[in-house]
């Protein structure tokens, strides 16, 4: 026997067979806690984060412990439990995707802002997402699986669910504070007052072409008395009137941040808002009309609290209604105006009524003029910044001795009134648009 294979005998001797082999002696990691291992896994880049949970399955579980935030896609998921057991410590959820039957082997596509769904080249119904939606027994039903194995729930959305699901929500999910509920409607709401803890609400009613549901004064009745500790509010496709929105000012003290969007309001609305003591920022998008009938002049009184005035994508034409608008926000110190049609001239010029507008934005406001624009600014003695972008009717040219004095004044300005003008501007000089003629001459055959 030479000495190599002597050598390999008595290795093979002392070698241990795999059956006594400890598992720590295999995984070094398992000496680790649970608590330490994860402050290790917590130091990885995030680009790694979903290669640890193929690790092995105690990797996985502790993945599963770090994830605190998911987008549902299967309902069945969280009907069998399996939603709270694989990630205990989550804290925001999403559930609107998951709360629809889509058709099955469909190539079309809907999409609406966070909300997406296959949709049947058969469908008939132009209310797509109602038909698809699944029943409010089995939404409420999965509510009640997520609220009992998961009170570290801090913000939740979901649609077309039932009263009877928020309250067994808020039953064991105390610490609740932001909900988002899609569908919404007033029978809803009257369960609302059980979410005690509630900072920030955001309620969308109808939605065109996807579903429709009414908000009315007695929704949002329902609201202002069961969530007075609200901060951030917002309501969109909504109806409801001056009482509704009276009843939220009077009832949330404290709130300081109001969106409406896309509103179908009864004309009046906007009087209500001199009951928000403590509203600090307005948002108005999407609206087709502002407030066709405001309602008598000694109704609107100024917010008191009132710092930003934000107009984005809204029909601004309704003189009426901006005039209202503006002597409501009057005191605000920043004021945005965001793709809005309408604004003209004429509408701009309601704007004297601020009192101290520091900045002022506008972008995507075409029918405005520099006239109009020099008109209201310079009757604003604290303006310091300014920006105005992709406004055609302003133009350069235009610009008056008064508005590039104050121009020079500012602590801040954005330039860009014309897109294609200042591209010109800028590439005036470098040749651009000239040179082609030396390397696409046609050439011609003699």
């Amino acid at each position: 026997m030479s000495e190599f294979d002597k050598h390999v005998l008595n290795h093979n001797k002392n070698e241990k067979p795999f059956s006594q082999i400890k598992s720590s002696e295999i995984d070094s990691t398992l000496s680790l806690s649970d608590s330490l291992l994860l402050k290790i896994l917590e130091k990885l880049p995030e680009s790694q984060s979903n290669d640890v949970s193929l690790v092995c399955k105690r990797w996985l579980n502790l993945q599963g412990r770090r994830l605190r935030s998911l987008k549902v896609l299967d309902f069945d998921f969280v009907l069998s439990e399996r939603l709270t057991t694989r990630f205990p410590k989550l804290t925001h959820v999403d559930l609107v995707n998951a709360c629809m039957n889509p058709p099955v082997n469909s190539g079309i596509l809907l999409c609406h802002k966070s909300i997406y769904f296959h949709l049947s080249s058969e469908s008939s119904n132009w209310e797509f997402l109602e038909e698809n939606l699944l029943h409010s027994d089995v939404i409420d039903r999965g509510l009640s699986v997520l609220s009992r194995g998961n009170c570290d729930l801090l913000k939740l959305v979901v649609i077309n669910a039932t009263e009877l699901g928020l309250l067994s929500l808020a039953e064991d999910c105390s610490d609740l504070q932001e909900l988002e509920l899609h569908k919404c409607n007033d029978n809803l709401l009257h369960g609302i007052a059980a979410c005690k803890n509630l900072r920030a609400l955001r309620l969308v009613g109808s939605v065109d072409g996807l579903y429709s549901s009414s908000v009315s004064d007695i929704g949002l009745t329902f609201l202002a008395q069961g969530c007075r500790s609200l901060v951030k509010l917002e309501l969109s496709g909504c109806e409801g009137s001056f009482d509704g929105i009276k009843a939220i000012g009077q009832c949330c003290e404290v709130l300081e941040e109001l969106s409406i969007c896309d509103h179908r309001m009864d004309d009046g609305w906007i009087a209500a808002l001199s009951y928000f003591e403590s509203l600090k920022i307005l948002r108005i998008s999407s609206c087709r009309k502002i407030d066709a009938s405001p309602g008598p002049e000694k109704l609107l009184q100024s917010c008191p609290a009132m710092e930003s005035l934000q107009l984005k994508r809204c029909c601004l034409n309704d003189k009426e209604g901006m005039r209202a608008l503006f002597k409501v926000c009057d005191g605000a110190t920043e004021v945005s105006i965001q793709d809005c049609w309408g604004l003209s001239d004429d509408t701009f010029s309601l704007a004297k009524a601020f009192r101290r507008v520091r900045f002022l934005s506008l972008e995507g406001c075409s029918v405005l003029t520099s006239g109009g624009l020099e008109s209201v600014i310079l009757h604003w003695e604290e303006l310091e910044s300014m920006r105005v972008v992709s406004c055609k009717s302003i133009k350069d040219s235009e610009i008056s001795p008064a508005l590039s004095s104050l121009f020079s004044l500012l602590k801040e300005l954005t330039w860009r009134p014309d897109t294609r003008s200042h591209l010109s501007s800028s590439l005036e000089g470098a040749g651009i648009g000239k040179r082609g003629s030396k390397f696409f001459k046609k050439s011609v055959l003699h």
